[in-house]
């Protein structure tokens, strides 16, 4: 194994802007996503090169087998008030903070305090991000965590980026991948650690009794990337595939697992230019490939769908909120009948004012695809930027549609890429 050293500054630069400011700072994220790296490292190095003491940091981490005993929130609260002996400024980091017992009147107990900064680390949602406001009454202050972008993944991969894109389409961004030298070490650790941490986490948080059932719809899931579904359908894809009868009820309380393990996200579609969500159906990304091909034993890695879902992915990093765009036309047939069309956006981008509409292109080989791919895009009848993502452009351009059409290298490797 290697040792790699990544520089997760997107995360770090927003710890530090939160510093001091009354909140407790929740680091949440998928399990292995580099959450302990960033604030037993990156932050510990960032502090001490503020001139904190090291017996002003206090670390522990409740996953840990020789810290077993501190999950006893009534073994940990006289430990650590033990530490806390001065007024000066200290700094309390907490990995996997979930872990310990009734750690909601802990950390409560601590933000109290003038002289105590907390920051705790969390990989499931549901006892952290989704009730924040409830756990901790309004003072938790969420950094959502990522795997590795691709532009983090090259800065330390030294290689070429096409064969970067290649590893990173198969093997994903868990920041411990980078570690292993061979794609037969890359893949059984993605496999071991896809059963041995992902799986038998989300089935013991749930007490979920039937793995098998879990199991077929991830795969179902793996399989259908980018494409519309909801618990009905696959439902239907349980009994046709399978011969398995599974209740839509079920199925969407298994999704709602997954998500709150934040193994998939989705996004849902809007009607744009009715102004209005559709519930249903969904799309459904995985957010790290890796562990999706994994799951699937490496057969079906399709780059249209990879790049689609990598897309998808660095969005939501960039802070953006993403939909899938509806654009509802009404036509006249060749019989001069009216109908109704409705064309699909892939991606719908708000942040604050700013909206951006984009397509994930994987090829164009021609004016024919390049009209197809743009169609929905020049339909929306409002002035948005529209961008068109493609595996192979030659260099960022406009063409006379005003459409930019940009290669997904540009996309991924240049942080404002959606400015040019």
């Amino acid at each position: 194994m290697m040792d790699v050293e990544i520089r997760r500054d997107t995360y770090l630069s927003k710890l530090i802007s939160k510093r001091h400011n009354g909140l407790i700072k929740v680091v949440t994220g998928v399990r292995r996503c580099g959450k302990s790296y960033l604030l037993f490292e990156l932050f510990r190095e960032y502090l001490r090169n503020e001139q904190v003491p090291d017996d002003h940091i206090i670390e522990m981490a409740f996953d840990a087998y020789e810290n077993k005993k501190y999950r006893d929130a009534d073994v940990f609260f006289p430990y650590l008030s033990e530490r806390l002996n001065d007024r000066d400024q200290y700094y309390v980091l907490l990995d996997e903070v979930q872990l310990l017992g009734d750690f909601e009147s802990i950390l409560n107990s601590l933000v109290r305090r003038k002289n105590v900064d907390v920051y705790v680390t969390g990989s499931n949602a549901k006892f952290l991000s989704k009730d924040i406001i409830t756990e901790f009454r309004g003072r938790g202050d969420e950094v959502h965590m990522y795997p590795l972008t691709f532009a983090e993944f090259m800065s330390v991969y030294g290689g070429e980026k096409a064969d970067g894109w290649r590893d990173y389409v198969l093997y994903g961004g868990l920041p411990l991948v980078l570690s292993f030298a061979t794609p037969d070490q890359k893949g059984d650790f993605l496999k071991s650690l896809f059963e041995e941490t992902y799986l038998s986490d989300i089935i013991g948080r749930n007490n979920i009794r039937n793995k098998a059932e879990l199991e077929e719809l991830l795969n179902i899931l793996s399989s259908a990337i980018g494409s519309l579904t909801n618990p009905s359908k696959l439902s239907a894809t349980f009994k046709s595939v399978k011969g398995k009868t599974i209740s839509k009820t079920t199925i969407k309380r298994y999704i709602d697992y997954l998500e709150d393990a934040f193994l998939i996200d989705s996004a849902i579609r809007y009607d744009i230019k009715g102004k209005k969500y559709i519930d249903t159906p969904s799309k459904y990304y995985f957010t790290d490939l890796g562990i999706r091909n994994a799951m699937l034993n490496f057969r079906q890695v399709e780059e249209t769908h990879a790049m689609e879902n990598i897309i998808f992915n660095e969005l939501k990093v960039r802070g953006y909120n993403v939909d899938v765009g509806v654009v509802v036309m009404n036509e006249t047939d060749q019989t001069g009948k009216k109908v109704r069309k409705q064309l699909e956006i892939d991606f719908v981008c708000n942040k604050g004012s700013k909206r951006y509409y984009i397509q994930s292109a994987f090829a164009m080989p021609d004016e024919k695809k390049m009209r197809q791919e743009q169609r929905s895009l020049t339909s929306t009848g409002d002035g948005f930027k529209k961008i068109i993502i493609t595996k192979d452009a030659i260099a960022p351009l406009y063409n006379e549609s005003g459409v930019l059409v940009l290669s997904v290298y540009d996309f991924l490797l240049n942080p404002n890429s959606m400015e040019l």
